[in-house]
């Protein structure tokens, strides 16, 4: 039989169109680090004293060289001119302020300008280049050329015609190499260098005398005895109107042109020195198109940098406020607790514990007996939605004559949870999930806020059970953050978005108010939540009414449940949107915060991390790992502060580093599955986990 053709797994659409996007933003960043990094910066290598390869016609020559590797000839400016040429450039500060002082005095220059600056400024190189001034290639990203290869020498060379091409609709066929000194300083590196830009068609220019130096303060008689210290020679001269503070260039210039035209002499041009029309050619109609594309691409990425950077500002600073605010507000409400809040009298009324399960076997006995030993009384509800294991058989087989099974064909969570509150004769219900194991006080904690008749719901303190493995302990310091920090300070504030499924108790006018649970979302705990809040209701959080659950084991099981969530949550914020225009705190404060912390910047995450691994390569290696550290620390100072309040031991927290490489983005891409489904109105089902039972176990276990 011949061989089946392997299948090919094709990637979803959505997730082609997360790649693009990332790759795009990559691409964003590379083309802003090529320009503006740090990285681009390589500074000057050890210069080396050998001259042998240097010909004599070079060192004894002008400042203007020309050579095709074998011929060398040199031009040197006449007597009483002088040429004036500025590095670095252009400048969006410093180059217009010089071209002021030009025109002033009526005086040409010569811009030797670097192709990154170039696209970043087009509009200060049309300037220069419609002042009559010429414009020369200083390279794209200022290396030390005498150090790098043929393939970087053409890729600096060419990008940088380009720009000048897409700014300025010209070319140019003069070069000063970066670093370069004067004729005297001529060496086998630089020689080298220039040597090979002469075979490419290049005129080299270097200097007769450096001005980087001279102050504000310098006298005219510097200045002439500097420029002509022996005799009437003429001279290149160069200044810096970019690549540092150059807040003086413009004040010297205005002393230096004044002055040597007063000592009578002129100024020229690198061109008219040369004997050449031009120096900057017009550029072709294939260079102008490629040109615009640079500058445009190059605009893009600034533009698209600057607006990254300052929203990760903004955010950062919201979160740094939002954490101490949060720290603050729990704090608070662990003082509440210590000093004795009481909610009224001892509520001690019997209540109805409802227990949704859907083929449950592994767990239900576990969950089932861990209520039949509550030292509350109450009256234990299970519906069995459809289930397929048996897992009704072995609830109604424990004999416990307070638990009544309700058997009905599988219509979801949010109907099975209905049966049961449709059946509760009480006046507050709790609800679990099938999966949960509670103490002997739970139901008692939970259930005493209710003595307080403006509470309508009590969010529980879910506790993750099995804590073995990696995954297993991120889930239980997130579940401790979470609950320990963020709900604190939720029900201080008055906007708790949720009360987990997992444990949460519930008045039943509250519950008919709102007309029960719906199906209109997969986060049906977050959507009952947020409509008894809207309805009036208060929801507060009791920290000693803990809930044991299992977590995901593996990675896929993960994936599943957090997939629900978070599409639920996306549902529910949908449906509620109005509550952003109603009065109360929570469409300001609960609705904003799950938008902003639990949406929009997980979504950015992936965004952080690329510009983490931009600003290693472009930026300050150093402070970008700073930052990163000092947001670690931040988190890992928040995690123990988290752990204290909850009274958990300490001994997971050194996973919290860790979990930033693995965990944080394996939650941003389920976040980001979530947003994709969303926007394409796809429906998920119950999601329902494999669970390996034995909780009790678990819970007479030393746990880490």
């Amino acid at each position: 039989m011949p061989k089946e053709p392997r299948r090919i797994r094709v990637p979803k659409p959505r997730w082609i169109v997360f790649a693009v996007l990332i790759s795009l933003f990559a691409s964003i960043l590379l083309v802003n680090g090529l320009v503006q990094g740090e990285f681009t910066q390589d500074g000057a290598t050890a210069s080396t004293s050998e001259t042998d390869q240097v010909p004599s016609a070079a060192l004894n020559g002008g400042p203007i060289i020309q050579t095709d590797g074998t011929t060398t000839t040199t031009v040197s400016v006449p007597d009483k001119q002088i040429v004036l040429t500025f590095d670095d450039g252009p400048d969006p500060e410093y180059t217009p302020e010089i071209l002021r002082v030009l025109a002033k005095y009526d005086v040409p220059a010569t811009f030797f300008m670097i192709g990154s600056q170039i696209a970043e400024y087009p509009d200060v190189v049309r300037e220069v280049a419609e002042s009559g001034n010429e414009i020369g290639i200083h390279t794209f990203t200022h290396p030390e050329l005498s150090s790098k290869g043929e393939w970087r020498r053409t890729v600096e060379m060419e990008e940088t015609q380009l720009a000048l091409a897409g700014a300025a609709g010209v070319t140019s066929v003069i070069f000063r190499p970066p670093y370069s000194s004067t004729v005297a300083a001529l060496d086998n590196n630089n020689w080298a260098v220039m040597r090979d830009m002469g075979e490419r068609g290049y005129l080299t220019v270097v200097n007769n005398l450096d001005s980087r130096d001279w102050e504000a303060d310098v006298t005219v008689d510097d200045i002439v005895d500097a420029v002509t210290p022996d005799d009437d020679s003429g001279a290149i001269l160069l200044f810096h109107d970019g690549g540092g503070d150059r807040s003086l260039t413009a004040e010297s210039l205005a002393k230096v042109i004044p002055a040597l035209q007063a000592a009578g002499y002129t100024f020229t041009t690198v061109a008219a020195t040369s004997g050449m029309t031009t120096v900057n050619p017009v550029a072709t109609t294939d260079e102008r198109v490629l040109g615009l594309g640079l500058v445009g691409a190059v605009r893009i990425a600034t533009d698209v940098s600057v607006w990254f950077s300052a929203l990760l500002l903004v955010f950062g600073v919201l979160t740094i406020v939002r954490l101490l605010i949060m720290l603050v507000l729990g704090r608070r409400h662990a003082r509440r607790g210590r000093d004795g809040h009481v909610w009224g009298p001892a509520y001690t009324k019997p209540v109805t514990v409802v227990v949704p399960a859907y083929n449950e076997k592994e767990c239900i006995a576990d969950t089932v007996r861990s209520l039949a030993a509550s030292t509350h009384p109450i009256r234990i509800i299970v519906v069995d939605d459809g289930s397929t294991d048996g897992t009704a058989e072995i609830a109604e087989s424990l004999g416990y004559r307070n638990v009544t099974v309700i058997w009905q064909p599988n219509s979801g969570k949010p109907a099975a949870l209905n049966t049961g509150i449709a059946a509760a004769d009480t006046e507050v219900v709790v609800m679990m999930d099938g999966d949960t194991v509670f103490e002997p006080d739970t139901v008692r904690n939970l259930v005493q806020p209710f003595a307080d008749p403006r509470i309508g719901a009590v969010a529980g303190n879910a506790k993750i059970a099995n804590r073995t493995g990696m995954i297993a302990l991120w889930q239980h310091i997130e579940y401790v953050v979470g609950f320990s920090i963020d709900r604190r300070a939720h029900d201080v504030m008055g906007c708790m978005a949720t009360v987990p499924g997992a444990i949460g108790a519930f008045r039943t006018d509250a519950l008919r108010q709102v007309n029960g649970l719906s199906d209109d979302t997969l986060a049906e705990d977050t959507d009952l939540t947020i409509a008894i809040v809207r309805a009036g209701w208060r929801v507060v959080y009791e920290e000693q009414a803990r809930a044991w659950t299992e977590a995901p084991r593996t990675v896929s099981q993960l994936w599943r449940q957090r997939y629900r969530w978070s599409y639920g949550t996306m549902q529910a914020m949908w449906k509620h949107r109005r509550a952003l225009v109603e009065k109360g705190s929570f469409g300001r404060r609960g609705l904003l915060n799950l938008a902003l912390f639990q949406t929009l910047m997980p979504l950015l995450s992936p965004l952080i991390d690329v510009f983490l691994v931009y600003g290693l390569l472009f930026l300050n290696p150093v402070e970008t790992v700073i930052a990163w550290l000092t947001m670690l620390a931040t988190q890992v100072f928040s995690t123990i502060y988290a752990f204290r309040l909850d009274k958990e031991s300490l001994r997971p927290i050194w996973r919290v580093p860790i979990q930033q490489f693995v965990y944080r983005q394996l939650m941003y891409l389920v976040l980001i599955q979530s947003t994709l489904a969303a926007l394409g109105g796809i429906r998920l089902g119950w999601q329902k986990l494999q669970r390996a039972g034995g909780l009790s176990a678990l819970l007479g276990a030393k746990v880490p």
